[in-house]
């Protein structure tokens, strides 16, 4: 039993000692001086992935310009930058920019060396197209001099020359299409590798242009209180330095595949210059030499850009690497503030248990009432209890940001939580006034009747003296109402001034009785015991400001006698005190049971 009693505090202790010791280790470390992007020169090996940037496209085609560093850059920079990134992702734009236009560069350079497919059917489509070219050109030649024509023609010649100038356009716009044809299946041939440096150019120059309108804006790193915007903060951070981190190991493995690249590219130009010293010159070589040198002198260029690119690639992962750390240092100081609270929970709920029992201890040491000492008890295991889920929900979800309307929303939601609270205290003054109700005082308080014990700000407590108002009996039973009835209902005070009450009593005779004897005495009874009860409720009502119609009431005793079936009803109807009425009726029966007891049957 002991053990239980003192495991939930040791584990929580152990906890929060854990927890403490974790804001120890990840505490935020003293900032060191980052080395600059452009002194970045060696290269890192391995990595994963090759670039894409440098490999050869399909000879029939565009070749593809690698512009991966570029997108990745971009989508970093969509990301919030912190001040102290700022210079960190100014060098990553400028050398992702640059990686760029060097891929461009090698792309121009490997499209230029392409040579011309020299097969058949290469050849056919080239004199075709060349043979559309000639019949183009004619027939614009056409259309220029028609047009030359309708200008100087007279008028009875324009609409012939005319109709003839809009046929010569329709010719020439089906011999352009045929061009178009032509020039379109050389290329996919591969007759005409150069087709493309259009459509590459405007592919760059739209990206150059994006990458040139993009603006680094920072904003400081602000983690908000609150455990959930601190996990929050601390995912995204997380998924910045894997992006940043797959980026670094992506420039690194391009580099790499660029040196390997560079390597090949020279191993076979050298072998190529090998075998054409060590062939002899001829007419028919000495064309295929000026090819070889023209290729080799674009060789070289591609090699240099290769170079360039390698450079730039290594330079662009150490870049990545230095971000990688500050982004790490944010990511850290995101993870020492999620220790921190979580820390500040368990000491919460540590305090939270001490406190609970120490008071159940100090409770129970109390010389009071039972009763009293479980109300106290678990009014103060409420109000810990409350309190604390208070500040743990505060340590979760961090102060509200809205100060006004947070406490508008809780105002709102504790008003309708508590309205019957709230009804119950505002009845409490009305029960107070001139017309409610005082502890000692006979009421009735929805259909219960009974004497007011106890009259507190949110309850009454009545002590229940029978099932109607004339029952001065006790039941034993307390009941407990809420002060609403008072709002929402309607009582009965019958211990104010007032209190009197018209009653009556029916008593049967039989046939073999006499009722007049027995009418008689009862009225004599009843006179002489209401008599001062009747002055008294006469010149109460005829002086009763409130209710002047009452001075038209008479507090006089009457009996009246009516036959019944097998017998006669007599009917007494006085008036009398609330209080003396249960000794009333009891005087007036036993006078009954005497008279007809008395009587001579008939």
């Amino acid at each position: 039993m002991t053990f239980r009693k003192y495991a939930t505090v040791g584990i929580l202790t152990l906890l929060l000692a854990a927890a403490v010791y974790a804001v120890v280790l990840t505490r935020p470390q003293p900032r060191t001086p980052a080395p600059s992007a452009s002194g970045a020169g060696a290269g890192q090996g391995g990595g994963r992935g090759g670039g894409r940037g440098g490999g050869r496209g399909p000879q029939t085609g565009l070749l593809a310009v690698d512009e991966s560093a570029l997108e990745t850059v971009k989508a970093l920079l969509r990301m919030p930058i912190a001040p102290e990134e700022r210079e960190s992702a100014r060098s990553a734009l400028r050398l992702a920019d640059k990686a760029n236009d060097l891929a461009f560069a090698g792309a121009v350079w490997r499209m230029a060396s392409r040579p011309a497919a020299d097969t058949p059917e290469a050849q056919q489509i080239n004199a075709r197209l060349q043979e559309a070219l000639r019949t183009l050109a004619t027939d614009k030649a056409t259309v220029d001099r028609l047009t030359a024509a309708v200008a100087k023609a007279s008028a009875a010649d324009a609409q012939k020359l005319k109709d003839q100038l809009e046929l010569a356009k329709a010719v020439a716009t089906l011999d352009q299409d045929e061009v178009d044809d032509a020039q379109q299946d050389l290329v996919s041939a591969g007759g005409n590798p150069q087709s493309g440096f259009d459509e590459m150019i405007r592919q760059h120059e739209a990206a150059s242009q994006a990458s040139d309108t993009l603006r680094i804006a920072t904003t400081p790193l602000v983690i908000k209180p609150g455990l959930v915007s601190e996990f929050s903060a601390w995912q995204t951070l997380r998924d910045k330095r894997l992006t940043l981190a797959r980026a670094g190991a992506s420039a690194d493995s391009t580099a790499t595949v660029l040196r390997q690249r560079h390597d090949s590219i020279q191993a076979r130009a050298a072998r190529r210059l090998q075998t054409a010293n060590a062939n002899t010159l001829s007419s028919d070589s000495t064309a295929a030499l000026l090819a070889e040198a023209r290729r080799q002198s674009l060789r070289q260029k591609s090699l240099g850009t290769l170079d360039r690119r390698v450079d730039t690639q290594q330079q662009l992962a150490s870049v990545f690497a230095t971000w990688t750390d500050v982004v790490r240092r944010q990511e850290l100081a995101a993870t020492n503030q999620i220790f921190r609270s979580v820390a500040t929970l368990l000491f919460i709920v540590l305090i939270g248990v001490l406190l609970l029992r120490w008071a159940e201890r100090t409770t129970s040491r109390l010389t009071m009432d039972r009763r009293r000492m479980h109300t106290l008890r678990m009014v103060g295991r409420v109000s810990l209890q409350m309190l604390g889920i208070l500040l743990i929900l505060l340590v979760i979800f961090g102060p509200p940001s809205n100060l006004g309307t947070f406490l508008g929303l809780v105002g709102a939601g504790l008003t309708v939580a508590l309205q019957d609270f709230i009804v119950a205290f505002i009845g409490w003054f009305v029960l107070m006034g001139a017309d409610g109700i005082r502890p000692g005082d006979l009421v009735e308080i929805n259909g219960v009747t009974g004497e007011v014990v106890e009259l507190g700000m949110f309850q009454t407590v009545l002590l229940e003296t029978g099932a109607g108002a004339g029952e001065s009996h006790l039941t034993g039973r307390r009941v407990t109402f809420n002060n609403s009835f008072a709002i929402h209902g309607h009582y009965f005070n019958f211990s104010t001034t007032g209190q009197w009450l018209l009653d009556d009593i029916q008593i049967v005779v039989p046939e073999s009785r006499d009722p007049y004897p027995i009418s008689e005495a009862l009225r004599g009874e009843v006179e002489a015991a209401t008599a001062e009860s009747a002055r008294e409720a006469e010149a109460e009502w005829k002086g009763s400001p409130r209710a002047p119609h009452f001075a038209t009431l008479a507090a006089t005793p009457r009996v009246n006698l009516r036959p019944i079936p097998g017998g006669a009803e007599i009917t007494v109807r006085y008036v009398t005190r609330l209080s003396e009425r249960a000794e009333m009726r009891a005087r007036l029966y036993r006078t009954a049971m005497e008279q007809l007891a008395a009587a001579a049957p008939r």
